[in-house]
């Protein structure tokens, strides 16, 4: 599905998704990720919402994000609620939603010029 402009002025936007994959500019991931307006993490470790712990979250923290968009791959799943609770506890906002729907949504956001971060499940 086709979804935005690859990149404007520099800023990332996430430009297809499709079943186990995100593309961005010219570059197709087919591994969990993380993006941000200005920064990709290609190589993060997480394959299934079970994994996300404090220490996979630390990445896009780094951000310092205002708000997190946690896409869960076909499906939406939440992760562990304290880690959902240490998120919102710092002032960051936390959305969980299916990966193509965290795509579309980033892109509005960045659009908007806000500080989010996309972590992206593939599958």
């Amino acid at each position: 599905m086709q979804l935005h402009l690859d990149r404007v002025n520099g800023i990332n936007f996430i430009s297809a998704v499709g079943p186990g994959e995100v593309r961005i500019g010219d570059r197709i991931f087919q591994d969990s990720i993380i993006v941000s307006a200005h920064e990709i993490v290609p190589d993060w470790t997480v394959t299934t919402i079970d994994e996300i712990d404090e220490r996979s979250i630390a990445p896009i923290l780094a951000m310092e994000p205002e708000i997190i968009l946690l896409g869960t791959g076909d499906s939406v799943r939440f992760p562990d609620r304290r880690l959902m609770a240490g998120i919102l506890a710092r002032r960051i906002g936390l959305e969980v939603m299916d990966t193509a729907a965290a795509c579309r949504t980033f892109n509005i956001l960045v659009g908007e010029d806000r500080q989010v971060a996309a972590a992206l499940l593939m599958g």
